[in-house]
């Protein structure tokens, strides 16, 4: 029975996220707190696996649990507290935490794969036995954590960044556990030890693609970055075609207090015989149907315009 807000027919695609029922946000809380549980315990177990197998490819994917669970965490955290209403100090509410939490994520994947990374090189250098047995059962069990992380996952709520960070953490890790026991089938038949950091450094590769695109996504939008669906130009000609009695559009800003929020202020030049009013709703009403931006601060500027033939006193304003 979900209630849909949108004006007449023209009701806007853009999902937005607190538009989510409250519902559905809770499931997704009670998702990423079940997957975080599970990719703790994993992580735990792959950590001593590793230490205990002397298998740095899973060490290095129990690092990426590591992040993993804190990524679950955090986005967990993250999205009970964008719930807190606005006050005067934030008046525009927490929504940005899961911004934020996003970019923290991203950013710790970059650390934990460059130490990954200096290890491994080391490694190849210098090998050290490693226990293909002990280090295939771990890797097993991280693998069917993960498969099952994923699925929990899965049907959460759309394009939440937040999730969708989280999520990246939990594919590029089953891909770890997927290497780790390629590395331990390897190491169990030819006793070849080097394909250990080989596969850690590969999966170390995935892991830094994946925090570029979450860290990139997430700083554009903390830089108040113009959203990727909305070209400022295009709106400025769009308005100036479309809504009567706009002279001109200038000053557009656009940003996005979190991925699916759009935020927009600009300034129109009228006739000052047009009610500003009517114009600032004309226009208001054009951006949240065309362009999808739930809220506009318009400034509605004045000239004399040539069929205004006489010019009105200053009393009024």
């Amino acid at each position: 029975m979900g209630h849909h807000h949108g004006h007449g027919p023209h009701s806007h695609s853009h999902s937005h996220a607190q538009d989510l029922l409250p519902a559905d946000r809770a499931r997704n809380e009670r998702r990423l707190l079940f997957a975080a549980g599970l990719t703790t315990l994993t992580m735990l177990a792959e950590g001593v696996g590793g230490v205990l197998s002397g298998s740095l490819a899973l060490l290095a994917d129990a690092g990426h649990m590591l992040t993993d669970s804190a990524a679950l965490v955090l986005a967990y955290m993250a999205m009970r507290f964008a719930r807190r209403p606005a006050d005067w100090k934030r008046t525009f509410g927490f929504v940005r935490f899961e911004v934020l939490a996003a970019f923290a994520n991203g950013i710790a994947l970059f650390f934990i794969s460059a130490m990954i990374c200096y290890e491994a090189i080391e490694r190849i250098f210098r090998p050290v036995e490693v226990l293909g047995q002990t280090m295939l059962i771990i890797a097993g069990i991280g693998l069917a954590v993960n498969a099952i992380t994923l699925l929990v996952l899965r049907h959460g709520g759309g394009a939440n960044l937040n999730v969708r960070a989280a999520l990246l953490h939990v594919i590029s890790d089953l891909l770890g556990s997927v290497a780790a026991i390629i590395a331990a089938i390897v190491i169990l038949y030819t006793g070849w030890t080097p394909i250990d950091p080989i596969l850690s450094i590969v999966i170390t590769l995935l892991i830094v693609r994946s925090a570029w695109l979450i860290t990139k996504e997430s700083g554009h939008i903390l830089l108040q970055g113009a959203p990727s669906t909305i070209d400022v130009r295009e709106v400025s000609r769009d308005l100036e075609e479309t809504i009567p009695n706009v002279q001109s559009i200038h000053h557009v800003h656009a940003w996005s207090l979190s991925e699916n929020r759009h935020v927009m202020t600009l300034h129109a030049l009228t006739c000052d015989d047009i009610p500003p009013e009517r114009v600032a709703a004309a226009i208001k009403q054009r951006l949240k149907q065309t362009f999808g931006v739930v809220h506009a601060t318009v400034e509605v500027e004045h000239q004399n315009c040539a069929d205004a033939g006489h010019i009105q006193g200053g009393a009024e304003h």
